[in-house]
């Protein structure tokens, strides 16, 4: 870890016109997040005592996408090259800092790697990232001398037949002494193939000021690869997944298949999960030890308690289930929803904003919304809580050991009483009493001589 403060700036300014998109090239989404924020994110645990972000194209959709974000915005008006761009937030850093120059569109990057690049630039050196690659087309290369120093990064464009043969290649992330680097970014000049201010051209200037070179190499080529269009994002997309199963399952958590699970998000687990394929869990999902959660689920926002078992085929968001619970399958748990313990929610089924007590079930084919469902409740099927008068919502209450017969309709407000039965096919509008039946529906009777109508005949 570096013995000075450390600075961070990130480029993220260029407009990203492979990918074929009006939204700003650091705003495509990866795992859940902009890529831009996992950049910061990774900056974050650096502890930085300043974060530039170097903004150009898109500018103001950018800094409103991260406005809770401690950083400095620096705007740079026009493109001419990485030197320049860092040149822009130059006046921002402290002397007495190493600054750590990062890439809006380098998603991957490990804050393990980065800590080591900022450990070299303290020594008064200038630190290099590098990356073994099997196809090092683009990319900068990083030139070695007979004993193995970097004395140049020769860009694609500029590079010899010889040069372009050379595999390890520069990821542009760099770290250096502010006050070194300073100077050597007022020294760059644009005499290249793209008329552009290369950072790179800092190394050359380095060594002419007599400063060490040191490269850290990478071993995980996805850890440094950018992103210029739709291919490499969903490329990096897989990547960044296997890592995320790959982190769960060392944290003790089952998966059927790897390759069929995303998370967009932050996930935390605790052991003995099991999550079966075709899984999303997105936004911030906690789970309990011993979940369960079986095939094509998707799961946001929510805190899952120990026990609970999703079985296949729910959606279920913003909400909270606690230990022991049963849902599903094919079950929609909408925002809001508090499902106490040992709570059962089956099959096509949809709870919406309301809090369902210990030991409470709503089996089949049934809407709860709006409502507070008592302790050992049981809701025939077919029910509905009628909670919305086309202007308003209202709210049911079913309080304790209350039995809803099928085919209820509860015309909110209105109050179930504790022990109550409501017999099935009842419309009810009124407060039902408790440990009492209530029946509300209309006499049978048959029509006789009633002709079914049938189509008129073309």
């Amino acid at each position: 870890m570096s013995t000075l403060p450390i600075e961070i700036v990130i480029l993220a300014a260029g407009q990203g016109t492979r990918m074929r998109s009006t939204l700003p090239k650091v705003l495509h989404d990866l795992g859940g997040r902009p890529l831009l924020g996992h950049v910061m994110d990774t900056a974050a645990v650096l502890n930085p005592t300043r974060l530039c972000v170097v903004y150009g194209h898109g500018g103001d959709t950018v800094m409103s996408t991260f406005a809770d974000r401690d950083a400095t915005w620096v705007h740079q008006s026009e493109q001419r090259g990485t030197g320049h761009a860092v040149l822009q937030a130059a006046p921002h850093l402290s002397d007495e800092a190493v600054v750590l120059i990062l890439f809006g569109d380098v998603p991957l990057v490990r804050s393990e790697t980065l800590e080591a690049a900022a450990a070299i630039a303290s020594q008064d050196k200038l630190a290099v990232v590098s990356a073994m690659v099997a196809d090092p087309t683009g990319y900068g290369r990083v030139i070695r001398d007979a004993n193995d120093s970097v004395v140049a990064i020769r860009e694609h464009k500029d590079a010899s037949s010889a040069e372009l043969a050379i595999r390890e290649i520069n990821t542009g992330i760099m770290a250096a002494p502010v006050n070194r680097l300073r100077g050597w970014l007022e020294g760059l000049t644009n005499d290249n193939a793209q008329g552009e201010y290369y950072l790179t051209d800092a190394v050359e200037a380095a060594l002419a000021d007599g400063v060490a070179i040191e490269a850290s190499v990478v071993l995980d080529e996805d850890e440094v690869s950018g992103v210029n269009d739709r291919v490499q994002l969903a490329r990096l997309e897989r990547a960044y997944q296997h890592r995320e199963a790959e982190r769960l399952m060392r944290a003790g958590v089952s998966l059927r298949d790897p390759t069929r699970f995303d998370v967009r998000g932050t996930v935390e687990a605790g052991t003995e999960v099991s999550i079966d394929v075709n899984v999303v869990l997105s936004g911030r999902v906690t789970l309990g030890t011993g979940v369960r959660i079986g095939p094509n689920c998707v799961v946001s926002d929510t805190n899952i308690g120990d026990g609970v078992e999703i079985l296949a085929n729910c959606v279920i968001e913003s909400a909270s289930i606690a230990a022991g619970a049963r849902v599903g399958p094919f079950a929609r748990v909408r925002p809001e929803a508090d499902l106490g313990p040992d709570v059962h929610v089956g099959n096509f089924v949809e709870i919406k904003k309301s809090v369902l007590k210990r030991g409470a079930k709503v089996n089949h084919l049934t809407y709860i919304g709006d409502s507070e469902v008592g302790e050992r409740v049981n809701v025939g099927a077919g029910t509905i809580t009628c909670n919305y008068d086309g202007a308003n919502k209202h709210r049911t209450t079913i309080e304790d050991d209350a039995f809803i017969g099928s085919g209820a309709m509860l015309v909110a407000p209105v109050t179930v009483g504790a022990g109550a039965t409501i017999g099935a096919g009842s419309t009810i509008s009124r407060d039902a009493p408790a440990n009492e039946l209530t029946v509300a529906r209309g006499k049978q009777r048959s029509i006789s001589g009633w002709q079914r109508p049938v189509k008129n005949k073309k």
